[in-house]
């Protein structure tokens, strides 16, 4: 499998399609899956994946470096491979947050000489050699002068061309390379003011350093120490030179020079900091992330109905159902009172089977299609209808019962619908012809294209035998189609969240208007209404500190994503008071934005009632 991975990985490199870099990135997050579950394929598959930093796709080059940072610490063996294939590709590497994660993994499993030399070396080949302001004022001045040189001249030569004929060549039509095609990667980011990769810069030399003084000379201690201070002291420089497009910021030069205070004195409390605390918390991380893996598998396991396996603890496989084993009956099942002894297996086993999701509480089938019953007329008129609604992935069916309350035959008796929103309407329903007191069903199938509030609306048109008036018409009700048959539940990293927080343009503004006093339950009624997924860690939002942010993400059966930002806040002198703050909805789409937050206002509205008649 994993060879087949490999070449779906290979051929993404030459393609250019419009979801290759989404289809590569869940490529290198299978592969990571599988090496880290079978470390042996790891040593054939790095090698392929190094080739994704360089790539333009951000996502799939920090899945990469991801992958490379959690083998890192896992497997000791893999440790000089990594390192060497990453110094290969550190040059190639395109992003300013990429070179971050992969100065981060070189400072910290850098150990031996070689190495550190090596790290210190490819580092001032993607810097420059020697200080960086000189360099910038040299690169300057040379297009001032090749500049200068062709504005005072303007002079033009003759060249003879292919055919023998005469032509003029301008000195202005020379062209030069610019100073960012000539600048190195690291120094393109501090000259467009990116400082914090500075930072990282420093924090990845001085582990260097204080690795190299434990196992070198002193000589060599000292050389390499001037070495990287003068580097630090460089970006410094540049940053209060005014040259870049932004100054250094404050946090970023104390912290190059605490790197610097650090290799100067070398405090015995804080170079632990540097030698051992950071892989402690990627360790712990790593741990953590563990942990919470196994917790999400255990839950699904959980939610399946018992005996669904289909497997024996032996191994073998065993019936799920046997030829004479009864058939049960939802429908026929009793909500309450089990005096018969019903098997609560069977009961729990026929409800999965039938699709039901709720748990002992909820009711029957039954019960659950009667909810779902739309009254379309009054009792007094002349025709009755109603509409079962059944939401199947991307249509829609009305089953509509149409009852003859005259004593009269009802001719062409036609259902006529109509829809608003992203609806379609498949098929015109055929007439039919109602005797007194009968009554039929007719059946509408309306196709779904987008996540939208839908709605549906119509009249029934018939003619009287007999009579000589126009057709008779029944205005019916509106039926509004629930958003939340089309959400579900979705997972996605931090880095997916904000680029598609940055992407969307689409943005609802819901204000909390609530009776709940509790910030914890506010955020599950939330989540149980909206379908949504939390995406903020159980940790982070434990404790009672009088406010509350988190992140929130479903995805709709057609693909579409939808973003929410939760920030409430309750005041601590006010037990009662209830929970203040807003809700911020981003999708792609108008209708996704919209939908939500009006069924976040429905939510609200519905929980104000309870409370009211409560």
């Amino acid at each position: 499998m994993v060879l087949v991975l490999k070449k779906e990985v290979s051929k993404t490199l030459d393609s250019e399609q419009e979801d290759t870099g989404k289809y590569r990135q869940l490529l290198v997050r299978t592969l990571h899956s599988c090496c880290i579950k079978f470390p042996d394929v790891a040593v054939t598959v790095i090698p392929v994946l190094m080739e994704f930093l360089s790539d333009t796709n951000e996502l799939a080059a920090t899945d990469v470096l991801v992958f490379i940072r959690e083998a890192i610490q896992k497997f000791d063996n893999l440790q000089p491979l990594i390192i060497e294939k990453l110094l290969e590709a550190f040059r190639t590497i395109k992003s300013a947050k990429v070179h971050r994660a992969a100065l981060w993994i070189l400072g910290e499993y850098a150990n031996s000489i070689p190495d550190i030399e090596a790290v210190l070396k490819e580092i001032n080949n993607t810097l420059g050699e020697g200080p960086l302001v000189d360099a910038e004022q040299k690169l300057i001045a040379g297009e001032v002068d090749e500049n200068s040189t062709a504005t005072g001249t303007g002079g033009s030569v003759t060249l003879v061309t292919s055919d023998g004929t005469y032509a003029t060549q301008s000195a202005f039509n020379t062209a030069s390379k610019s100073a960012t095609e000539q600048r190195p990667a690291l120094r393109q980011y501090l000259m467009d003011g990116d400082f914090f990769i500075g930072a990282c810069l420093a924090s990845t030399l001085t582990k260097l350093a204080l690795k190299f003084g434990e196992i070198a000379t002193p000589s060599q201690k000292n050389r390499f120490d001037a070495e990287v201070m003068l580097i630090m002291a460089g970006i410094i420089h540049l940053g209060k030179s005014g040259m870049p497009t932004k100054p250094i910021t404050n946090d970023d030069r104390d912290h190059i020079l605490f790197c610097l205070r650090t290799l100067s004195d070398r405090p015995a409390h804080v170079v632990p900091v540097f030698e051992q605390l950071c892989r402690r918390a990627l360790s712990e991380m790593l741990a953590a992330k563990e942990a919470e893996e196994a917790a999400a598998s255990k839950e699904a396991r959980d939610k399946q109905p018992p005996g669904g396996g289909g497997c024996a603890g032996g191994g073998g496989k065993t019936a799920q159902a046997q030829a004479d084993d009864p058939v049960g009956f939802a429908q026929l099942e009793a909500a309450e009172n089990r005096e018969l002894g019903e098997d609560v297996f069977e009961m729990a086993l026929s409800r999965a089977v039938v699709g039901g999701r709720g748990g002992p509480s909820d009711p029957p089938t039954g019960l659950n299609k009667l909810n779902k019953i739309t009254q379309l007329t009054g009792f007094s008129d002349p025709v009755y209808a109603e509409a079962y609604v059944h939401v199947n992935q991307y249509d829609i069916v009305l089953d509509v019962l149409i009852v003859n309350q005259t004593n009269d035959t009802l001719q062409n008796c036609t259902l006529e619908l109509a829809t608003l929103g992203d609806l379609k309407l498949v098929e015109k329903p055929q007439p039919v012809v109602l005797a007194p007191k009968d009554f039929c069903n007719i059946k509408a199938n309306v196709k779904v294209a987008s996540t939208e509030n839908g709605i549906i609306f119509g009249n029934i048109v018939y003619d009287v035998t007999g009579a000589a008036s126009d057709r008779n018409v029944v205005v019916l009700n509106d039926i509004h189609i629930d958003i939340m048959d089309y959400i579900i539940p979705a997972s996605c990293t931090d880095q997916e969240f904000m680029r598609m927080w940055a992407e969307f343009e689409w943005e609802n503004k819901v204000t909390v208007n609530t009776p709940l006093t509790d910030l914890s339950d506010y955020l599950k009624h939330l989540l149980k209404s909206t379908n949504m997924k939390c995406l903020t860690p159980e940790k982070a939002l434990s404790g009672q500190c009088g406010f509350m942010a988190a992140n929130m993400y479903a995805k709709s059966i057609f693909g579409e994503d939808a973003l929410a930002n939760l920030s409430i806040e309750k005041p601590f002198n006010k037990p009662e008071a209830p929970v203040q703050g807003h809700i911020r909805i981003r999708a792609k789409s108008q209708g996704m934005a919209l939908s939500l937050g009006d069924k976040i206002n429905m939510t609200q509205k519905g929980t104000q009632s309870k409370m009211i008649t409560a």
